[in-house]
């Protein structure tokens, strides 16, 4: 995917920047989410590319809604929260999903209704329940905007080819995402250990995000 650096004056998000749409969902179409309700899940029936984007804090007002805190804002999949047909839901060993009917951003937290969460009192039954989202329901993003949990595991290599080590995580300073890249190194006794490089994911710093390759190239040194 392209990237680069968007100069102070653009209207559009810095480099890696991924902006919350406010404002309802719509709901999800068809007979079937009219009619289905919570259901208790299998291991099998899990999808593969499920991603953990927010917990069940509380119930929120008499009709059933949840009150969301989604893990981050938009760039790590919160966002998903508002578009996914379907909310996967697991607790300790349990595991159960249901129809996303509709879902909203209420002050710093995301509200929801599920199909077959009826009234408060059933809606009080799935706090302390962790959120999931099918990586394939995500919303689309520009061109130079990525997901973080696309980002984890790709190499990253600088403009003179020397490999600086793999993303472990990215960080949000409140300015930009920094992607934390974790290397091999040695300790002053010659004991293996794991350095780590912190490099602004602007683009300044990161010239190509190739998914497709699992690399990224930046413009850094590997003694920074």
């Amino acid at each position: 995917m392209p990237s680069g650096e968007r100069g102070p004056s653009s209207a559009k998000p810095p480099f890696g920047a991924f902006v919350q749409k406010a404002g309802r969902a719509g709901a999800p179409k068809g007979a079937a989410a009219a009619t289905e309700g919570l259901r208790d899940e299998s291991d099998a029936n899990w999808p593969a590319d499920a991603i953990e984007v927010g917990a069940v804090t509380d119930a929120y007002g008499l009709k059933g809604w949840l009150k969301v805190a989604a893990h981050a804002q938009g760039s790590r999949g919160g966002n998903a929260l508002l578009s996914a047909k379907r909310w996967w839901l697991e607790k300790g060993r349990e595991r159960k999903s249901a129809p996303r009917i509709a879902a909203k951003i209420h002050s710093d937290t995301i509200v929801g209704q599920l199909a077959g969460v009826a009234d408060r009192d059933a809606a009080l039954l799935l706090r302390g329940w962790r959120v999931y989202v099918s990586r394939g329901e995500f919303p689309a993003l520009e061109a130079d905007e990525f997901y973080w949990v696309d980002l984890i595991g790709l190499d990253v290599v600088n403009v003179a080819g020397v490999e600086l080590g793999k993303v472990a995580d990215l960080i949000d300073n409140g300015a930009h995402s920094v992607l934390q890249v974790e290397y091999p190194s040695t300790d002053k006794d010659g004991r293996p250990i794991t350095g780590e490089r912190l490099i602004p994911f602007v683009g300044v710093y990161v010239k190509t995000v190739d998914q497709a390759a699992k690399r990224i190239v930046v413009d850094w040194e590997a003694d920074y």
